[in-house]
C-alpha cells in the first residue's frame, strides 16, 4: 500500500512541476523525438530516486537537479549528434509573426539560440536556472557550486552573452 501512495504522491509532485521537466528537455534537444525520450529518461530517474528525497527540502530544486543530471549525462552519451540544443528559432516561426517587431524579436531568439547552442553544458544549465529566475542559493544547491561561483559564471555569462549579441563593431 505505500508503494501506491509514493507512486500517487510522485505522480501529484511531477504534475505540479512537470513544466521543469519540460524546461530541461526544450534546452538539450533539438527534435521532437529527443525531447519525448529525454522527459521519459527524467521521470524514469526521478522515480528510482523519488525515495531519496527528502520532504523537508523544495521538490522543485531536487526535481531540477535530477533533470538536468540526466540531460547532460545524455548529452554526453550521443555525444552532441543526437541530442542538440532545441534552436528557439524553430519556436519563432511559428505562423502569425508577420510584423516587424515580431521579425526582430524571432532575430534576437535565432542569435540568443547561436550563443546558447555554443554554451558547455553546465553553463546551458545555469542559463536555464537563471532565466527561470532561481535565487544565487537555489542554482547552487542544483547545480552543486558554491553561491560565489554561482555568481562569478553569471557574470561571465551575462558578459560572454553581451559580446556574442553586441552588434558588429561594438565588441
Amino acid at each position: 500500500m505505500a508503494t501506491v501512495d509514493a507512486r500517487e504522491r510522485f505522480q501529484a509532485l511531477i504534475e505540479r512541476h512537470r513544466g521543469i521537466v519540460f524546461k530541461v528537455a526544450n534546452s538539450y534537444c533539438r527534435n521532437a523525438e529527443d525531447r519525448g525520450d529525454l522527459v521519459q529518461d527524467i521521470s524514469a530517474q526521478a522515480w528510482k530516486a523519488f525515495a531519496s528525497w527528502d520532504a523537508a527540502r523544495p521538490f522543485s530544486t531536487w526535481l531540477y537537479r535530477i533533470a538536468l543530471n540526466v540531460a547532460i549525462s545524455a548529452l554526453r552519451r550521443q555525444g552532441t549528434p543526437g541530442r542538440q540544443p532545441l534552436a528557439l528559432d524553430e519556436l519563432a516561426a511559428e505562423p502569425g509573426h508577420d510584423d516587424d517587431d515580431a521579425r526582430e524579436t524571432d532575430d534576437g531568439l535565432r542569435a540568443l539560440a547561436r550563443c546558447i547552442a555554443r554554451l558547455d553544458p553546465l553553463n546551458r544549465a545555469l542559463l536555464v536556472l537563471y532565466l527561470d529566475e532561481k535565487s544565487q542559493r537555489e542554482i547552487a544547491e542544483i547545480l552543486g557550486l558554491s553561491e560565489t561561483n554561482v555568481a562569478t559564471r553569471i557574470g561571465r555569462l551575462k558578459a560572454r552573452l553581451r559580446a556574442d549579441l553586441a552588434p558588429n563593431g561594438t565588441r
